[in-house]
């Protein structure tokens, strides 16, 4: 297996990359499954982060319970400011919680006693194994598989269509926009934590504005019809990258160029399962290909 050992001492980096990122494409995913454009999810991100990695490097903690640290602090976060925010929707829901992730990075940058300021912190064990990121990635999916198919998802699903009906017929609209706004902070902070005990460093500006519109994207691009689209949307936008590496100074070029074509001929995504059934559907027909 000399030859797996090459591949994984090169690429073990960007493979563990494809488990967080999909943890957070399934973490805008919920706020969009309730029919919310939450764009705070890097903020979340950059709090389970930090949380983790200070956890580990002051106060010597073991890694299971610095995950769970990370988990906590942003829904925790998620709680105390969505109850004012999320009476918002729309732009005004995405215009607040971009100034929320621009209030955390303002909040890192002057706590230099914890966070290390603008310089990060760096030397962050190295804690984070592949059976970690496969495992909280493997575990997602099953408990957003049950969620969605529950009463609560169901739920989502009647607030994403008519907020106004869903109410009436006797959803807690407010409560069930709240619970999807702190599981998505839950899975953003742990992606965080993990992604913080595997680089070694983390800095403010990872968690930024960039970060968030890369975050929706994944998602956006995968498709939100199904929970596997932001898995999808992630594993292509954490790929395509590395990719056209030999392509140099056009490598962004040809990457938005790729981006571009997938959204106008794919409008709901590469993976949307009306599109789905209905290629499949085909080809079981008497003479389908």
């Amino acid at each position: 297996m000399e030859w797996f050992d090459n591949f994984w001492s090169v690429y073990s980096n960007l493979v563990l990359s494809l488990g967080t990122n999909a943890l957070l494409a399934l973490s805008i995913w919920l706020t969009l499954a309730c029919g919310m454009l939450a764009m705070a999810n890097a903020a979340f991100m950059g709090i389970g982060a930090y949380t983790a990695a200070i956890l580990t490097m002051n106060y010597e903690v073991s890694f299971p319970v610095a995950l769970l640290g990370g988990m906590a602090a942003p829904m925790l976060v998620a709680f105390i400011i969505g109850k004012p925010t999320l009476r918002l929707s729309g732009v005004y829901l995405a215009m607040a919680t971009l100034g929320f992730g621009e209030v955390v990075r303002v909040f890192i940058l002057n706590t230099e006693s914890w966070t290390g300021g603008a310089l990060g912190l760096n030397g962050i064990p190295q804690q984070t194994q592949w059976w970690h990121v496969g495992l909280a990635v493997l575990l997602t999916l099953v408990l957003l598989y049950r969620l969605r198919r529950s009463k609560i998802g169901r739920a989502f699903e009647a607030i994403k269509e008519d907020e106004t009906a869903a109410g009436l017929m006797g959803v807690d609209v407010n409560n069930t926009k709240l619970l999807a706004f702190v599981l998505g902070a839950l899975l953003a902070g742990l992606a965080g934590a993990l992604n913080a005990h595997l680089t070694f460093f983390i800095g403010p500006n990872e968690y930024g504005f960039d970060r968030g519109v890369e975050i929706l994207t994944m998602t956006i691009l995968g498709g939100i019809g199904s929970i596997a689209g932001p898995v999808v949307g992630s594993m292509i936008l954490t790929v395509l990258p590395e990719m056209l590496r030999a392509f140099n100074d056009f490598r962004l070029v040809i990457n938005g160029l790729i981006l571009i074509l997938i959204v106008l001929f794919l409008p709901k995504g590469i993976w949307d399962p009306t599109r789905m059934r209905r290629w499949f559907g085909r080809s079981r027909q008497p003479g389908g290909h």
